[in-house]
């Protein structure tokens, strides 16, 4: 069995579900090893499988002056020292079909960007490394759509797909998460995450001083998105975490303060632990006699 199905199948099996998760952007090599080592730190402690997320480059900025991050080369360079330094399987995002092979050599996982989550060559492209491919969940889409884009993966000859949640665009400038897409989404056929932190965004919702925007959030319903999300019975929790938020240079509203990361994840194991969410309830229609 090749490396990539062996860790499909771990995530699968995860019990009570696994974790991707990280600092929204490369900052620095320093860091991003200080993050790493903290929260494997705290998953390790709490038994939950994790895969490290970071992005090398953030191409869908609201605005070009923001930060993008240290591009491709150098990213991979960092995200693959966070590899070996920790023995962490990685996951990054590809905006790109020609970034894929490049991508694949260093990342467990690579991630399709919500905006993205439709187009077949980005999709074949990824599905061709024969990494695990996380497929985000379009803010404009139908749960049913991620169906016909995990289908896109296997008829490339990849196996190893999943998808996930990360809200739906409500007006302009919210998102709101519906738990139906969470049950919706198994119709997919593959382990289904949910995205906790970006769910929360107001994108570009917030005017800046002088003029523009950028986009905002809902920090404090992180907790309340999570709990619904563990209660129905994901497979996964996808969140950014950061250890100075107020600073963070990308999605700072949206980020989850690492002071709060194991109290935040100890509440959730709790939950699943109880909860019968992957269990589907058995309705019966016949009339009630006592």
């Amino acid at each position: 069995m090749d490396s990539s199905t062996l860790l499909y199948n771990q995530l699968k099996e995860a019990k009570p579900f696994f974790v991707l998760a990280g600092p929204n952007v490369i900052e620095s090599e320093e860091h991003i090893m200080y993050m790493a080592k903290q929260i494997k730190a705290v998953t390790t402690k709490l038994g939950l499988p994790l895969v490290f997320k970071s992005s090398f480059d953030k191409a869908n900025r609201t605005s070009s002056k923001s930060f993008r991050g240290p591009g491709l080369a150098e990213g991979l360079k960092i995200l693959e020292k966070v590899k070996m330094t920790y023995d962490l399987p990685i996951v990054t995002d590809v905006h790109e079909a020609s970034q894929c092979e490049a991508v694949g050599r260093v990342a467990d996982i690579i991630q399709i960007p919500a905006f993205l989550c439709r187009q077949t060559d980005l999709l074949v492209a990824a599905a061709k490394t024969g990494k695990i491919v996380n497929i985000k969940k379009g803010q404009f889409c139908a749960s049913s759509v991620m169906t016909n884009s995990a289908e896109k993966v296997r008829l490339a000859g990849n196996q190893n797909v999943m998808v996930c949640e990360r809200g739906t665009m409500f007006g302009y400038n919210d998102l709101i998460v519906d738990p139906r897409n969470f049950e919706w989404m198994r119709e997919a056929n593959c382990p289904v995450v949910a995205d906790i932190t970006h769910a929360l965004q107001q994108p570009a919702g917030k005017k800046l001083e002088g003029g523009g925007v950028a986009s905002g959030g809902l920090r404090e319903l992180i907790p309340c998105v999570a709990r619904t999300a563990v209660a129905v019975g994901v497979d996964g929790l996808f969140m950014e975490v950061h250890d100075d938020p107020l600073s963070a240079p990308v999605d700072g509203p949206t980020q989850w303060p690492l002071r709060h990361f194991e109290e935040l994840l100890e509440e959730l194991v709790a939950i699943a632990r109880v909860t019968k969410g992957k269990q589907q309830f058995k309705i019966d229609l016949t009339p009630f006699r006592e």
